[in-house]
């Protein structure tokens, strides 16, 4: 970034975004700030069990007027883009076919692969600015030899955010900028508090963005309800891994594999989760060690740092299969079309359906995918 050009900010609210804004504008760019509003807060707040407001949620309506604010600090135009029909479709609706279908989404990286990049380029491009900057912790560079665009973990590994990043395009990579992939979060906030921010100290957000306190279930009867649709009578039975039916539950939406508490079975040893069959409505449970597995499958793949893997490849990575897991070592092959096969070097523990399985080579992301059930 040798010569200032208008740079459009993805503003959060948070300490982040606006330590970025401050940096480049430092830094003699022409900024824009953008902020896109997805929910209404406010929207089944108290309906059907969902409490009120809660605090400390991602794109509250508290955090636009945080963005604001900064940008006035900064003295920089700012724009909010209302974006909450298009996340509607895209991520909240896709989001409880997801659970009602007996599978675990990640609703960040949904919004991250499907709405919020596109709507900020495009966003951009429209008042000026070719790219656009964001508070993500991950690194980004073009790498003339593969002429590939690559995505890699940043240098603070404590607050990587690369997991959430895999379904970015080539032409967005080359568009976006990370400011904060070389830098610490404890400097982050230091630079913040030295630009004057009044964010500098806020914590950052914990809840997504439209199911406050997490919970999935009562969101799901919240907004069915809403709807005017019926929650599906999913209700079934709770069957052994030998196939002895040893209880019911009343809806495969409310369980996720590896799940221990609310299964309504008294046994001498833990049970668990094992897998979720939506045809039949049978959830299968089991001990800890029948949750390890070597073998995942995943489709809706995104490749970065290489091309595509075709039929007889086969190339070494280490995969995450959750945000906190530690990428594990694994071999990578094609399963058929738009389907890969990883088989692991050592079982690794509840790979869940409808997460997201991202692989690595060191700190590069070659690219990532939506984990299926291998029996689909």
């Amino acid at each position: 970034m040798s010569q200032p050009e208008t740079i459009a900010v993805a503003m959060s609210g948070g300490v982040d975004s606006s330590a970025v804004a401050a940096l480049l504008r430092a830094q003699g760019h022409s900024l824009v700030g953008l902020t896109l509003q997805l929910w209404n807060q406010r929207r089944l707040s108290g309906h059907a069990g969902m409490p009120e407001a809660v605090q400390g949620r991602c794109c509250s309506i508290d955090d636009v007027y945080d963005a604001r604010r900064v940008a006035e600090q900064l003295d920089i135009p700012y724009y909010v883009v209302n974006q909450q029909d298009r996340f509607e479709d895209e991520v909240v609706k896709p989001f409880v076919a997801e659970y009602l279908a007996g599978r675990t989404p990640i609703p960040c990286t949904l919004c991250n692969n499907h709405l919020k990049f596109d709507s900020l380029l495009t966003t951009a491009r429209q008042i000026g600015a070719e790219r656009i900057a964001t508070g993500h912790y991950a690194r980004n560079h073009f790498d003339p030899i593969r002429k590939r665009w690559i995505l890699s973990r940043p240098a603070d590994h404590s607050k990587d955010q690369t997991y959430f990043l895999f379904g970015l395009t080539q032409d967005q990579l080359a568009r976006t900028l990370f400011p904060l992939g070389e830098m610490q979060k404890p400097a982050v906030r230091v630079m913040a508090s030295e630009a004057g921010l009044n964010v500098a100290a806020k914590p950052d957000s914990q809840e997504i963005c439209f199911i406050p306190g997490g919970d999935y279930n009562t969101f799901l009867k919240a907004y069915l309800d809403e709807q005017n649709q019926p929650l599906p009578d999913s209700s079934g039975e709770l069957v052994s891994t030998s196939g002895e039916v040893i209880g019911h539950h009343q809806g495969i939406q409310s369980f996720t594999v590896g799940q221990r508490k609310g299964l309504g079975l008294t046994s001498p040893e833990p049970l668990y989760v094992l897998n979720i069959h939506p045809d039949s409505h049978q959830v299968t449970v089991g001990a800890d060690s029948d949750l390890f597995s070597r073998d995942l499958y995943a489709d809706r793949l995104n490749w970065i740092s290489v091309p595509d893997l075709y039929p007889g490849d086969q190339l070494r990575v280490t995969v995450k299969i959750r945000h906190r897991h530690t990428p594990a070592p694994a071999t990578l092959t094609a399963a058929g079309p738009g389907r890969i096969h990883a088989r692991f070097d050592e079982p690794q523990r509840a790979i869940t359906p409808g997460q997201s399985a991202v692989f690595y080579q060191n700190d590069e992301v070659v690219g990532g995918g939506w984990i299926v059930n291998p029996t689909l």
